[in-house]
């Protein structure tokens, strides 16, 4: 119960669907809301009949997703009790489907009401909450397009002619240019274009009531009304009948979350949500990788088409699926996607939160860290790792753990000095004796447990510089890593060995969490050094010479080498002074190594 208030503490207060699940998994009910939080909080307080108690009694978890508005939540809830027919979901289990409105494709085409979509190349419109409102928006039609009203032609006009609505094809002959007219006008009207529409029948109704026939008047504001409540579409069903997968994604703080949508036969029907680390920030070689594991190896059934957010290579992707992906720009489609994104980012806010929730469990994690260890109390915790790409712009990095919460404040990233090559013992004596000696000089405080990235290795490194040459007793552990890059064992004591913490333990969690953020310091520490060093030029060392003069000196000569073979003429042409020029020249020709250090005009 712990669980589940903590995941009601975290309900948006937005329009969704929320499916109730039993201690196996299973959906057991499926409701609506207008806004999340309230109705979903709702069960779990207060008092309720005999069905909700023994719903409510059984439910061990809860999903939701956000949906855009409550009509997306009316018509996505009745989807997903169609999918997993939930035993608590009695009243809506009917087969009603719900209202269209079909347009036919006939040689005298006609408007009806129907709850059936079929392939049969008629235009389907909606669909609607309400099969009034539908009604009333067909009867508005029929006022406005006069197509024919009967199933069946007659042999002589019907009522509706002398009332305007047809145009009796029964007795005359019809332009075919006059239907596509009324076709066009009817589907811009019913795909959106009904705004023009209001603006005609408000000005006409301005006019009626100037001319003091508000029974016009009264009649047309009617039709406004109608107008306006009953032409929403919404994106959770696509008229295509088309099989779909949807992809949407949230990164933050190492962490993806990737959700799926299901659209089958043009109906939203299920998802699935995906949160883990990575330790990349190539979130498309990331998503890319995820969406090959999600059909290769889960095995899901490949649909008709994939949408996917517009850093993923859909061609490329296209392509090793043999199928349709696209990232679509407007319409149903692309509310579809954004959907998608919003419930993978409100996901991953969740997590987050769940985990800071977790605040006291955590100081608990490093108490009962500290028992285990032997060190008590254990308040500072200091943890190091290294990075490099053999041996080329070589850091460290060290994180800050307060009561098993990180110290932000207290990190320090380190540039190796005196360490050349791939060689992490001898950069991890370096850094602890950097870090150490200027604690001692300043008397600050000193750690409670110092944690190494590494094993027995980068831990003798350190306790090596810390014992013989700074004499300072501090507990130094160290952290393996698995196949996959995951923490898999505490490493302890002299000599050292495996601490025996299980994986589900609060203290294991602390652990990793450690591992984690000072990899990710670390990692992006190094990043920025490459990216930097990546730009370096002789030029930056010369006085004289910022990033501007730099860049303007590239441009105009193309290359240091250029530069080196240059005059004090071509270095004015480049808008230099004489001075300057002679500085650069020297610098460069001496760089080159020629000892050559006359300069030419």
């Amino acid at each position: 119960m712990a669980a589940l208030q903590e995941k009601l503490a975290l309900l948006p207060d937005k329009p969704g669907v929320y499916m109730m699940k039993n201690d196996q998994g299973e959906i057991i009910y499926v409701g609506k809301a207008k806004v999340l939080k309230n109705r979903v909080r709702s069960y779990f307080t207060g008092s309720h009949d005999g069905k909700t108690q023994k719903m409510v009694s059984e439910v061990a978890d809860f999903e939701y997703i956000i949906t855009s508005s409550p009509v997306e939540a009316l018509l996505l809830e009745c989807n997903l009790i169609k999918e997993h027919n939930p035993r608590y979901n009695v009243l809506l289990k009917d087969d009603k489907s719900y209202p269209y409105i079909r347009l036919t494709k006939e040689k005298h085409p006609r408007l009806e009401v129907t709850r059936k979509v079929k392939k049969d190349g008629s235009k389907y419109f909606s669909p609607y909450t309400n099969v009034a409102a539908a009604r009333e928006v067909k009867r508005l039609l029929d006022r406005l397009y006069p197509l024919r009203k009967c199933r069946t032609i007659p042999d002589r006009v019907c009522l509706y002619y002398h009332m305007g609505q047809c145009v009796a094809p029964c007795e005359f002959e019809v332009d075919p240019e006059q239907y596509e007219q009324m076709t066009r006008d009817i589907v811009r009207f019913l795909n959106g274009g009904h705004n023009e529409l209001i603006k005609e029948l408000k000005d006409e109704m301005t006019k009626a009531a100037e001319a003091l026939n508000f029974e016009r008047a009264k009649e047309l504001r009617d039709l406004i009304r109608h107008i306006e409540t009953v032409i929403a579409k919404q994106s959770i069903t696509i008229n295509d009948h088309t099989d779909r997968d949807v992809f949407g994604y949230a990164y933050d703080k190492g962490w993806l979350c990737v959700q799926v949508f299901f659209v089958r036969k043009g109906k939203l029907i299920e998802r699935e949500v995906s949160i883990f680390p990575f330790y990349t920030d190539d979130v498309a070689e990331a998503l890319l990788s995820f969406i090959g594991q999600f059909y290769f190896e889960k095995e899901h059934v490949l649909p008709k088409e994939i949408l996917v957010p517009e850093i993923i290579d859909s061609e490329l992707l296209s392509e090793w699926l043999k199928i349709k992906v696209h990232t679509p720009k407007r319409g149903i489609k692309r509310d579809l996607l954004k959907m998608a994104t919003t419930n993978a980012e409100t996901a991953l806010k969740e997590k987050f939160e769940l985990m800071q929730r977790d605040e006291e469990r955590t100081i608990t994690a490093a108490e009962n860290l500290g028992h285990q260890l032997g060190i008590s109390p254990l308040c500072r915790i200091e943890a190091f790792d290294n990075s490099n790409i053999q041996g080329t712009d070589a850091v460290a990095a060290m994180v800050v753990f307060i009561n098993g919460k990180p110290a932000k404040h207290e990190y320090r990233k380190y540039k190796i000095r005196s360490v050349e090559g791939p060689d992490d013992y001898e950069s991890m004596r370096e850094v602890i004796r950097r870090r150490y000696t200027r604690l001692l000089k300043e008397k600050l405080p000193l750690p409670d447990l110092i944690i190494v990235d590494g094993g027995k290795g980068q831990m003798g490194a350190a306790q090596d510089v810390l014992e013989n040459e700074l004499g300072l007793d501090i507990p130094v552990c160290g952290l393996a890593k698995d196949e996959k890059h995951r923490t898999a064992e505490l490493l302890y004591g002299s000599p050292p060995e495996p601490v025996p913490i299980k994986r589900d333990q609060p203290e294991f969690y602390l652990l990793q969490r450690i591992q984690d953020e000072v990899h990710r310091f670390a990692i992006t520490f190094h990043r920025q050094t490459r990216q930097k060093n990546m730009f370096y030029s002789e030029l930056d060392d010369i006085p004289g010479v910022g990033p501007k003069r730099k860049q303007r000196l590239l441009q105009h000569f193309g290359s240091v080498k250029k530069m080196r073979e240059a005059t004090v003429a071509d270095f004015k042409a480049a808008g230099i002074s004489e001075k300057l020029a002679r500085t650069i020249m020297e610098h460069l020709r001496r760089s080159a190594g020629n000892g050559e250090t006359t300069v030419s005009h």
